[in-house]
């Protein structure tokens, strides 16, 4: 196969599928952000499914995961074809590892807006008010980006035609630090600003969910109910849920070592 970059770069983070939450959307023990390139990832499904096949990966020339701007992607160098109608930019791929929950969600993800997956909110929500307690719960998950709260009002999807109050991830400005975004804690770190805040709020979709029928949407895109539970657990700290992540990015970046050609 002819190898590509990966626009979200090297970093990892976020919890690993668990068993028995295989889904057309998670197929393999996973953490959210994996930092493989396409080429690398095949190598790792075929050691962990014990596939029989021939592989053979045409390398990239060059790519450098740890150099700005791009930081993964040729930025300047390449022009950026949209891989899905929504995924419009470099700066959506930055954010997508925790907007991607958003699906899971009654809030907008800006899907009828120009911004898709760079943003969220709803016409109930604060947004002034969920940034304040993001930053008083865990201010150490925020930082390499810049939160804006915004009104949007989305032409189609959730919320169409309605004016939403949200919040805006910009990672595309001088003060982006692509070591130190942390996009899966910083949505996560949202829900659970806006479940303390409203704690009846309508937070979960339950409807089926990339053919699966009978699990929230939430728990398929997480790979397991962990980070809900986490999120509806009021005594629940951000220290709990780092606690279960960092045990897992520890044991992805050992694993994923051998798959590593760049």
């Amino acid at each position: 196969m002819l190898d590509r970059p990966n626009p979200a770069g090297r970093p990892v983070e976020g919890l690993r599928l668990r068993g028995g939450w295989e889904s057309f959307v998670g197929a393999g023990p996973l953490p959210m952000r994996h930092g493989l390139t396409l080429g690398e990832l095949g190598s790792w499904f075929i050691a962990t499914l014990k596939l029989d096949l021939e592989y053979r990966v045409i390398e990239m020339q060059g790519w450098r995961p740890d150099a700005a701007p791009g930081f993964g992607w040729p930025l300047g160098e390449r022009a950026w074809i949209n891989p899905s109608p929504n995924a419009p930019n470099l700066w959506m791929a930055r954010a997508y590892p925790g907007t991607v929950m958003l699906e899971g969600t009654t809030l907008s993800e800006g899907r009828g807006t120009t911004r898709p997956l760079e943003l969220f909110g709803a016409p109930d929500i604060d947004a002034r008010r969920v940034i304040s307690e993001m930053q008083a719960l865990a201010p150490q998950w925020l930082g390499g980006c810049r939160l804006r709260d915004c009104w949007f009002e989305p032409t189609f999807h959730k919320h169409a035609g309605k004016l939403c109050n949200g919040v805006q991830i910009h990672t595309e400005d001088p003060g982006y630090d692509h070591q130190a975004f942390k996009p899966w804690r910083l949505q996560a770190l949202a829900f659970k600003a806006i479940r303390r805040l409203n704690p009846d709020y309508p937070l979960w979709r339950d409807f089926p969910y990339e053919y699966e029928q009978g699990k929230l949407a939430i728990d398929v895109i997480n790979g397991s109910a962990l980070l809900r539970e986490w999120v509806d657990d009021g005594a629940a700290t951000p220290g709990d849920l780092d606690a279960l992540a960092v045990a897992d990015e520890k044991a992805w970046l050992g694993e994923r070592q051998a798959h590593l050609r760049y």
